[in-house]
C-alpha cells in the first residue's frame, strides 16, 4: 500500500503502522494523525520527544479536534495543533477533504455551520455524519479546534490583550474561550502567555494598533522537508503583478496584498532552513487565520515531498531532476476568483505578456492599502466588479477576449461563478468550461493553483512540452508516460516546467523504451 492509499483509507485506523511511527518519532506523520495517551489524557504528535507510551495505553485519532471531543488535552512539550497541515486535504477530494479546507479558513467563524454546508452543497445532518465517520469530529468540534490553534498563537506570539484574543480567534464570548483554552492546554490563556514568555517565544510586536498601520505579527510556519522555497519564489517573481506582489531573490523574500473577509492585509515571507517566516500586517485580526491558510496554500507548505521524491524519482526521466530540486512545490492561490482572471490574461500569450496586461490593469483599478508599509505593495488586485466594468477602458487586444474577460467576472461579481476551495473539482471545471472564453487549459489551470490538485498534468502547456523535449519525452508519449507519476502529476509538471527553463539539454535523457 502507498502512502497516499494509506491516507486515503484512514491511515489512523492502522494502529500498528501509527505505533510504528511513533515509536521511531517519524516527523513525516506529523500532522497525518494525533496519538492520545489514556493513562495521561495528553494527545501528542507522532514525533514527540517524550518517553513512548505502551501500545495497550494509547489510541490514534485523525484531527486533533477528534482528540479534543474525546477530553485528550494538548501536549505542551510537543504542540500536536502547530504541526504542518495534513496532506490528506489536498490528495483527497471528497467532502470531508472539501469541508476541511474550509474550516481552515475560517468559514464557522464567520458563516457558522449552516454556511460551511451551504458553500459545500451538502445538508448540516449529511455534513455532520461524514465529518464524524471520517474524522472523528462533527464541524462545530472541528471548529473548535481551530479557533483554539488560532488563540494559542495569538496569545503567544502577540502584545493583544487577552479578551482582544477571545474575540480574534473566533470565540464568541470570554467565559466560551477560558473554558475551551483550559480544557485543550491544561493552563489559562494567562499562564500560556507567561510561558510563552518564559521560553522567550513572547515577542512584543503588535505595534500601533491605528488603522493606518494595522496589526503586525510574526509568525512561523512549519512544513515538512525537503523544501524547494527558491524554487517557489523563482515561480512567483516571474508572475508578480508588481503593486500586489513584489519578489526578491536576492533577500529571498516575497510580499503580496490579500482581500480578506474583514479588510486588506499585507504579507511578507521569507523562507527559513527550519521553517518559513511570515510577517502578517491586518486591518483586522479576526482574519489571521484566513491569511495564515493562504499563505501556506500558495507556497504548498501542507505537501508531503518525501512521497513525491519516493514516486518520481524511480522514473529514469525525472530522477536526475528531482535529485536537483528535492522538495519541489506545486504554488497555490490566495483567490479563487483573482486566479481565474489571472488565467484568462494568461492563456495563449507568454508568461511576460499575461504580467504586463496583469499589471495594467492592478493599476488602474486596484484599491489602495492604506496600511501598507513603504517597502510593501499597496494596491489589492481588482475586484471582480472593477473588472466588468471597466476592463473594456484598460485592456488592449482582440475586442472577443476582452468581452470573454469582463463577462466571466461579471458572474463572479454576481455569484454565478463560485469559486472557492471547498468546490468540487469536476463541477467547478463544468462551471467554468461553459464561460465564454474558458478553455481546457484555464479550467485545469485554476484546478491546480486553487484546489492543490496533486495529480493533474497540463500536457498542452506549451513551456511543459518544451520540458518533456529536454528530458527525453516525446510530446505523443507524455500523457502515455505520466501514468507513472500518478498520483503525483502535478509535481512531475512542476519538474518538466524547471526543465524547460535548462540554458542547455545536459540532463537530457532517452526515453524509456
Amino acid at each position: 500500500m502507498t502512502q497516499v492509499e494509506a491516507l486515503c483509507s484512514g491511515l489512523w485506523r492502522d494502529t500498528e503502522r501509527c505505533y510504528r511511527a511513533v515509536s521511531s518519532r517519524d516527523a513525516r506523520f506529523d500532522g497525518q494523525f494525533v496519538t492520545a495517551v489514556r493513562t495521561t489524557r495528553i494527545y501528542c504528535r507522532p514525533s514527540c520527544p517524550a518517553l513512548t507510551p505502551k501500545p495497550q495505553n494509547v489510541e490514534f485519532f485523525p484531527t486533533a479536534a477528534a482528540a479534543q471531543s474525546r477530553g485528550y488535552r494538548a501536549c505542551k512539550r510537543c504542540l500536536p495543533d502547530a504541526v504542518p497541515g495534513s496532506p490528506e486535504w489536498d490528495v483527497r477530494a471528497d467532502l470531508a477533504a472539501r469541508a476541511m479546507r474550509l474550516i481552515a479558513e475560517g468559514t464557522v467563524e464567520r458563516e457558522g455551520v449552516s454556511g460551511l454546508s451551504r458553500r459545500l452543497g451538502y445538508s448540516e445532518r449529511h455534513l455532520g455524519r461524514v465529518l464524524g465517520a471520517e474524522l472523528g469530529a462533527g464541524p462545530l468540534a472541528l471548529a473548535r479546534a481551530h479557533r483554539s490553534h488560532s488563540a494559542r498563537v495569538l496569545i503567544e506570539m502577540s502584545d493583544l490583550p487577552i479578551t482582544d484574543v477571545a474575540f480574534a480567534s473566533g470565540f464568541s464570548s470570554v467565559r466560551q474561550f477560558n473554558d475551551t483554552i483550559r480544557e485543550v492546554f491544561a493552563a489559562t490563556p494567562s499562564e500560556l502567555r507567561a510561558s510563552a514568555v518564559r521560553r522567550g517565544h513572547h515577542r512584543s510586536q503588535t505595534g500601533d494598533t491605528a488603522p493606518t498601520t494595522g496589526v503586525r505579527l510574526c509568525l512561523r510556519l512549519p512544513f515538512r522537508p525537503p523544501f524547494d522555497a527558491s524554487g517557489v519564489l523563482e515561480y512567483l517573481a516571474v508572475r508578480a503583478v508588481p503593486g500586489v506582489e513584489s519578489a526578491n531573490a536576492r533577500d529571498h523574500e516575497y510580499r503580496r496584498t490579500f482581500r480578506l473577509p474583514h479588510g486588506p492585509a499585507v504579507v511578507r515571507v521569507l523562507p527559513q532552513p527550519t521553517h518559513v517566516e511570515c510577517v502578517v500586517r491586518l486591518t483586522d485580526v479576526r482574519d489571521l487565520a484566513t491569511a495564515v491558510s493562504r499563505v501556506r496554500r500558495l507556497w504548498d507548505l501542507n505537501a508531503d515531498p518525501q512521497a513525491v521524491l519516493d514516486c518520481l524519482s524511480r522514473d529514469p526521466v525525472l530522477e536526475p531532476w528531482v535529485a536537483k530540486a528535492p522538495g519541489i512545490r506545486v504554488p497555490g492561490a490566495v483567490d479563487g476568483a483573482e486566479i481565474v482572471l489571472r488565467a484568462m490574461l494568461g492563456q495563449q500569450v507568454s508568461v511576460a505578456a499575461a504580467r504586463t496586461a496583469t499589471t495594467r490593469l492592478a493599476a488602474e483599478l486596484g484599491e489602495p492599502v492604506a496600511i501598507a508599509s513603504p517597502d510593501d505593495p499597496a494596491r489589492l488586485f481588482p475586484s471582480p466588479a472593477a473588472v466588468a466594468d471597466h476592463a473594456g477602458d484598460v485592456l488592449t487586444g482582440p475586442r472577443r477576449r476582452i468581452a470573454a474577460i469582463r463577462e466571466v467576472a461579471a458572474s463572479l461579481a454576481s455569484g454565478d461563478l463560485d469559486v472557492h476551495i471547498g468546490r468540487d473539482a469536476d463541477e467547478l471545471r463544468h462551471d467554468l468550461l461553459s464561460l465564454p472564453g474558458i478553455g481546457p487549459w484555464t479550467a485545469d489551470y485554476v484546478l491546480l493553483r486553487l484546489l492543490g490538485r496533486t495529480d493533474l498534468l497540463l500536457d498542452t502547456d506549451r513551456a511543459l512540452q518544451r520540458g518533456a523535449q529536454v528530458v527525453g519525452l516525446d510530446r505523443a508519449r507524455l500523457s502515455d508516460h505520466a501514468r507513472r507519476w500518478r498520483p503525483w502529476r502535478s509535481y512531475a509538471g512542476m519538474y518538466l516546467w524547471l526543465a524547460s527553463n535548462a540554458p542547455s539539454p545536459a540532463m537530457t535523457r532517452k526515453e524509456d523504451p
